[in-house]
């Protein structure tokens, strides 16, 4: 790989939280019973006329200014193909003239990725093949076919090929993902499908500008298979570019055996013999609209990293973490009421889930800080309080009384160790000619006598004044 670079682009399609579909009154909704939520607009039946859905644009318009696009007007396309889970036997999608354009999303490490458009669809359904491997129409001797998800609210979003690395693709995908969560526009749940990636990915020699040809990997649904389809096809193409030959414009499948494999060849737009749809008008969405969008925006997920960088004083990818992980607002809050944002942001990375965190009270999180701080509790005590408030919702005093844990007196901790030493003479040797690694002998054995009531950084304090 020293000497090629990868290039990607990602499409990542994005169904609406909308309570109905972008053309029909049928209910847009995860999880029913199959063939339960159509009209006949779902189903293309003669005469049936397709009613824009407002709430999908607003939603569509929201993600595309939180990502600095242009709102522009937009002309719906007829999209022209077979598949058994279109029943119209085409897709009503936007061409030459998508809602968002010129767009870019920023990266937590700087990388700035450009957008090219997004765009507003109707999903397709869903076909589940029979009696074949993995799911697929190669040796099903059979399919079911489920119109349920036909015509619900798509969001295509496209990038430019800035991405340059697997990492940085995943990367981009939960910075969209943050965003769409943030945003409410839509639950953007990969196990679901109600967020999709397609990876375009080529590869070129370093300090070149070309676009070599390209493979689309096809319907990416977690972030682990997404890095792993990256990296494996760009070093397919790699190893057939060293080998003197070159890769083929195609559509692949990436299976969780840790390859890709061909689906079909790549259509072109001219395939798909767009035309504009004549039973919708052009969409122009009035300043007005759009400016009533803008003042609602909530606060963006860079946003909000930077904020919690500034209030607790911690590093950019930590406050990447406790933002992905939702757990942003209990760290506010916790410093908002007197709480170390340091010793707050760490509790909320290590030893709080989304749950957990909802369960806390602000106030009783950041009094247990401050007991923790003070060395009323140690460490070990602070995580064993913690848990209970998450149980129980008690405050951490109440807590910390029931079990008698308090502070242990300095000459008591002397004491124990003393005693860790002179149990582990060759130890304390080798700790005395600056082996640190066998520090945690002493400690393990101070806390182990003290029934985790010792203060671990006391007993490194202790150790450290003793070996002089």
């Amino acid at each position: 790989m020293t000497e090629w670079e990868i290039v990607v682009g990602l499409e990542v399609h994005v169904e609406l939280a909308t309570n109905t579909k972008l053309f029909s009154h049928a209910p847009n909704r995860f999880g029913d019973d199959p063939n339960t939520n159509i009209t006949p607009v779902c189903l293309g039946l003669p005469g049936s006329l397709p009613v824009l859905n407002r709430k999908a644009v607003e939603l569509a318009m929201t993600i595309g200014i939180a990502l600095g696009c242009e709102i522009q007007p937009s002309v719906f396309h007829r999209k022209n193909y077979f598949y058994p889970d279109m029943p119209k036997d085409y897709q009503v999608s936007q061409y030459d003239q998508p809602i968002c354009i010129n767009g870019s999303l920023d990266l937590p490490n700087g990388t700035r990725v450009g957008i090219e458009r997004a765009h507003l669809e109707e999903d397709a359904g869903k076909t589940t093949h029979l009696g074949g491997e993995d799911g697929r129409i190669h040796g099903a001797s059979e399919a079911l076919v489920d119109y349920n998800r036909a015509g619900v609210p798509l969001l295509e979003v496209v990038s430019r090929p800035d991405i340059r690395s697997a990492e940085d693709a995943r990367v981009y995908v939960e910075e969209l993902r943050a965003i769409l969560i943030a945003t409410e526009a839509s639950e953007a749940r990969l196990e679901e499908g109600s967020m999709r990636v397609d990876a375009n990915v080529s590869v070129r020699p370093f300090g070149s500008n070309e676009l070599r040809t390209r493979c689309e990997i096809k319907n990416l649904n977690s972030l682990r298979s997404l890095q792993r389809a990256i990296s494996y096809e760009a070093e397919r193409h790699i190893g057939l570019y060293e080998a003197g030959e070159a890769p083929r414009q195609e559509t692949r499948h990436w299976s969780e055996d840790g390859k890709t494999h061909t689906l079909r060849s790549k259509e072109e737009a001219n395939d798909y013999r767009y035309f504009p749809e004549p039973d919708l008008v052009l969409l122009d969405p009035d300043s007005e609209w759009i400016q009533d969008i803008v003042a609602g925006m909530p606060e963006l997920p860079a946003e909000e990293r930077a904020r919690l960088v500034a209030s607790a004083g911690i590093e950019l990818e930590i406050a990447a973490t406790v933002v992905n992980r939702g757990l942003s607002s209990l760290v506010f809050a916790a410093i908002d009421a007197g709480a170390d944002g340091q010793r707050a942001t760490m509790h909320a990375v290590q030893n709080l889930s989304i749950d957990s965190a909802a369960a806390l009270d602000a106030t009783h999180f950041a009094e247990l800080i401050d007991m923790e701080k003070s060395g009323t509790l140690t460490a070990t005590q602070t995580k064993q309080v913690l848990s209970e408030m998450v149980d129980t919702g008690l405050d951490p005093a109440s807590i910390a009384q029931t079990h008698g844990f308090e502070a242990m007196e300095s000459d008591e901790l002397e004491m124990l160790v003393a005693r860790a030493i002179s149990e582990n003479p060759e130890a304390w040797i080798k700790f005395c000619e600056g082996e640190d690694k066998v520090q945690g002998v002493f400690v393990g054995a101070v806390m182990k006598a003290s029934k985790g009531q010792a203060d671990g950084k006391a007993v490194n304090a202790i150790l450290r004044q003793r070996r002089g």
